[in-house]
């Protein structure tokens, strides 16, 4: 037989309270076909409160013992009372960016365009000096004509 500890809901609408329970893993939630309770779960009580999760630690450790699987949130809960090493947290997916290639591609277009953008304001640069030498050159030679005549 497959025993799994899982939780079974009992509480009123919209006031959920729950028993951790060992019980066959063909039954259903809450088909009162359990063989034992191990514990209770009121959610509504604060995290951080003694009340919230209560287990019968040697009782979890017996059913373990002889083979019981916890269901997600009782192995959380188990973790949580140092009965079990914690799970480690998987690395997230990064599926809400853009592929490698395509970073690639914006960042030579980025590239591309900074280059652009130096030429020209080398280029401005360049046509400001030659505009202003210009200017001062035609000043300093009007000047030596005149003593030349």
């Amino acid at each position: 037989m497959a025993t799994v500890i899982r939780l079974a809901r009992y509480g009123a609408k919209k006031r959920p309270y729950y028993h951790i329970v060992v019980t066959d893993s063909r039954n259903a939630r809450n088909s009162g076909n359990v063989l034992e309770v191990v514990g209770k779960y009121d959610p509504m009580q604060p995290r951080d409160s003694e009340k919230r999760v209560i287990l019968k630690i040697d009782e979890v450790k017996a059913w373990m013992a002889k083979g019981a699987k916890p269901s997600d949130r009782v192995y959380k809960f188990l973790a949580n009372a140092g009965l079990v090493e914690k799970k480690a947290i998987p690395v997230q997916t990064k599926k809400h960016l853009q592929s490698e290639k395509t970073q690639m591609r914006i960042k030579d277009k980025a590239d591309r365009l900074a280059k652009i953008a130096e030429e020209k304001a080398a280029a401005e640069a360049a046509a400001k000096a030659a505009a202003e030498a210009e200017t001062t050159a035609p000043a300093e030679e009007a000047p030596a004509e005149t003593v030349a005549e």
